[in-house]
């Protein structure tokens, strides 16, 4: 199974944004994007491209579930250790 993690594309330069994550940066290829993209948009990335722009409220609230299942994982690893 594959996770694509909604981003914020910070800069673009040609085919390549920089996108930001959970406040880690990164360059990313917009070659697969269906449409246009601009600085402030979100889109899902996998394996380093852009697939699909998504709305920034779903994008948030994505973010907000993965880091709440983040936080819960490590605290069941601190249980048990």
């Amino acid at each position: 199974m594959c996770l694509a993690v909604p981003s914020e594309i910070v800069e673009i330069d040609g085919l390549i944004a920089t996108i930001d994550v959970m406040g880690v940066r990164k360059k990313i290829s917009l070659m697969l994007l269906p449409e246009e993209a601009e600085v402030g948009d979100y889109v899902l990335v996998h394996a380093g491209f852009a697939i699909q722009k998504v709305q920034k409220d779903v994008a948030l609230e994505s973010l907000r579930l993965l880091r709440e299942m983040a936080e819960k994982l490590q605290q069941e690893k601190q249980d048990l250790e």
